[in-house]
């Protein structure tokens, strides 16, 4: 008898965010058949190198027609041009798979869905062929904000997000690795990513010729964040900013809360913690990006009166970018296998 085991794939592989879903989809116990593939077109003697396993080089094989055949979920984890060539390979197939795309690139296709199990409580809608996994950014200030609602009425909210160079995938590590490195060495900056310095540097914009800016970085997690407050009325939609830290991983967000009467920092820390949320006292060490690595959820702290307005608040988080995109991936995963 044939193997009726579902067939999951992982396009993109090879990306920073890609080995990330390898990682966690290992750990992940679903019923399915993992395959991965890349979306670079290369010659076999120049295959992408996934990972060691038992000592043995794991190859990845590039996406080619019929490379999708028996697929049940596709994990879109490559570039933001690679899911146009997903998405023709998938309509290719007598049976389409259920694309999960957590680049964002899938976002304007009409079939497309928002998704972010992580902070979603109405039931779904009807399935949907194209899933598109919310900001990671937006995500975390979702959660953050649905579960500090718990404490009392919310009157407006500030946040100031800082984003690591992790979101340009392995691009952007290595030319920030490479500027930290030239400048310590005085030897001539790579711009191809940035198209501007950003090591050793805080900045509200990239350069003109950057390939992402950060100004479509801040839409998209201001029209994720919406679509995920949408269904609380409790929750104004914030104001916020996204700047670049000049740090390789890792979100942090100082976020100003004002409410209608603010309860005390402990009151809001009791309220705050919940099954993705660590809060942490002034007696712990403060949430670091650093100590986020790897970790699921957001982490919470720093919990300060504003001096200067008796109602409102100050709260410092932080949250591994990779793995909220990830793991809200394969909770939809799970939900189109069962």
């Amino acid at each position: 008898m044939a193997d009726q085991t579902p067939v999951i794939h992982i396009v993109g592989a090879e990306s920073l965010l890609g080995r990330e879903v390898v990682d966690v989809l290992g750990s992940a116990n679903l019923p399915a058949h993992v395959k991965v593939v890349s979306t670079v077109e290369q010659e076999e003697s120049r295959r992408k190198i996934l990972k060691e396993r038992e000592g043995e080089a794991v190859f990845l094989p590039a996406l080619r027609p019929g490379e999708l055949a028996g697929s049940r979920v596709v994990l879109l984890a490559g570039t933001a041009e690679s899911p146009a060539k997903v998405v023709e390979a998938a309509q290719a197939e007598a049976n389409p798979p259920v694309l999960v795309d957590l680049t964002g690139a899938l976002e304007d296709y009409p079939a497309a869905r928002l998704r972010a199990p992580m902070v979603e409580t109405a039931p779904q809608p009807p399935a949907a062929p194209i899933y598109v996994i919310a900001h990671p950014a937006a995500t975390a200030l979702a959660l953050f904000l649905k579960q500090l609602a718990t404490a009392g009425h919310i009157r407006r909210v500030v946040a100031l997000v800082f984003e690591p160079a992790s979101e340009r995938g392995k691009k952007g590590l290595d030319e920030l690795q490479q500027q930290t490195v030239g400048l310590l060495s005085f030897q001539k900056l790579q711009t191809r990513v940035f198209d501007t310095q950003v090591s050793f540097n805080m900045l509200p914009r990239y350069g003109a010729d950057a390939v992402t800016s950060l100004a479509d970085v801040e839409a998209a997690v201001e029209r994720h964040l919406a679509t995920l407050l949408a269904s609380d009325p409790r929750i104004p939609m914030p104001s916020l900013r996204v700047v670049h830290a000049p740090v390789f991983h890792g979100y942090s967000f100082s976020v100003w809360v004002e409410f209608e009467n603010r309860p005390a920092a402990a009151a809001l820390g009791g309220a705050l913690a919940a099954a993705r949320i660590e809060v942490r006292g002034d007696e712990e060490e403060p949430p670091s990006n650093v100590g986020a690595a790897g970790q699921s959820g957001i982490t919470v702290g720093g919990i300060a009166p504003d001096p200067n307005d008796p109602r409102a608040c100050w709260f410092w988080i932080v949250a591994d970018n990779l793995r909220i995109a990830t793991e809200n991936a394969v909770e939809v995963a799970r939900e189109i296998l069962a």
